[in-house]
């Protein structure tokens, strides 16, 4: 098991499954520059706050993720209890953890206690959640990534937490 104050190898991780499962190698996208920072126009304390989780969770009574090439999104309410959660994600043996305590991934109840605490000024009313083991560029650039600024744009948000798998 991962020591839990290790990051996981991810990268390495795939590279090596590909390899052991006799695939081609996996071709890793790498951005020609970096993104632009953009620093917050309000404190943090006045923000509203998206959250993104691409760990393949849904809710309880919605349609789970399929496995390839799911460009599709999950709206998640941020009230939704910890326990009608639910994961469906291309790597299945990474989500032990997860269902066990779905607050690992998507940490709502966290969340809330920064916006109870004064840290976040509010949160979006959906987080939003997706499959990230796409391996289409062309899908996550043309169908998930405008999904998810569409639905960050329509809740307004200020600043959006990642929480990747």
């Amino acid at each position: 098991m991962q020591s839990p104050d290790r990051p996981v190898a991810y990268i390495e991780a795939i590279t090596q499954r590909y390899a052991n499962l006799g695939y081609t190698p996996y071709r890793w996208f790498e951005a020609a520059d970096a993104p632009p920072f953009a620093p917050l126009k309000k404190p943090l304390s006045e923000a509203k706050l998206g959250l993104l989780t691409t760990s393949g969770c849904y809710v309880a009574g919605q349609v789970a993720f399929h496995y390839k090439d799911d460009a599709s999104i999950r709206r998640i309410p941020v009230d939704t209890p910890a326990d009608r959660l639910r994961f469906s994600h291309i790597t299945e043996n990474y989500l032990v953890d997860a269902r066990e305590d779905p607050e690992c991934l998507v940490p709502l109840a966290a969340l809330h206690r920064l916006v109870s605490e004064g840290v976040v000024g509010s949160l979006a009313d959906e987080a939003v959640s997706c499959m990230g083991g796409v391996y289409s560029q062309r899908r996550v650039r043309e169908e998930l990534i405008p999904q998810i600024a569409g639905v960050f744009k329509d809740q307004d948000i200020d600043a959006a937490l990642l929480v990747p798998m």
